[in-house]
């Protein structure tokens, strides 16, 4: 897939502010400060289109961006952090899975983890979440330079064993050296495709 277009849409945090459009949507959830917006500003090679923060607990709407014309990224708040208030960490969850279980042009997610961190009971919670509604899920893994090729094995090992995924079903990324950035753009045109043909 090549990114040609990117178009930041609008803020939502119910339905019926989201775009009328009815487009294909990838999701991107992650833990705060996991790298999400980092991740896709890399995909969209745009340097700040999605803003990130050094401070977890930034992005408290869910934001919506139209790429090529054809296909909406969905920026959704991040979780887990402990700091943000209890008011606004409560409106967090409803908002996120009223998205997820509502939204009809939804195609799949990408749940975000920092490959130095074992998934918590969030991260399980929403993969069980998505299987259970058989929405397809890929798992990237940010942060990847910051290891070395060995230690990127081992912790890839160990967050499969801790998802019950195969080791194809996730995807080693680092927004520094770029890595991961075709795999993921190529697993998401992939499900383009079988959306296409299934409807």
């Amino acid at each position: 897939m090549k990114i040609l277009d990117v178009q930041f849409v609008k803020s939502a945090v119910k339905p019926d502010q989201y775009p009328a459009y009815d487009v294909a949507e990838i999701a991107f959830a992650g833990r705060s400060n996991v790298g999400k917006s980092s991740l896709i500003n890399t995909l969209i090679q745009r340097k700040d289109m999605v803003k990130t923060s050094s401070k977890p607990g930034c992005t408290q709407l869910i934001n919506f961006f139209l790429v090529n014309g054809n296909l909406s990224f969905v920026d959704l708040p991040g979780y887990g952090y402990a700091k943000v208030s209890k008011k606004i960490r409560a409106t967090w969850q409803p908002m996120v899975e009223t998205y997820l279980a509502d939204r009809a042009n939804l195609l799949g997610l990408v749940l975000i983890i920092d490959v130095r961190r074992d998934p918590g009971h969030e991260e399980s919670a929403l993969a069980d979440w998505l299987e259970s509604h058989r929405v397809p899920y890929l798992v990237v893994l940010t942060k990847a330079d910051k290891l070395s090729k060995t230690q990127q094995q081992k912790r890839v090992a160990a967050i499969c064993s801790r998802l019950n995924r195969d080791r194809n079903e996730v995807i080693l990324f680092s927004a520094k050296t770029r890595l991961g950035r075709e795999t993921v753009l190529e697993q998401i045109t992939s499900l383009m495709e079988w959306y296409d043909q299934k409807g």
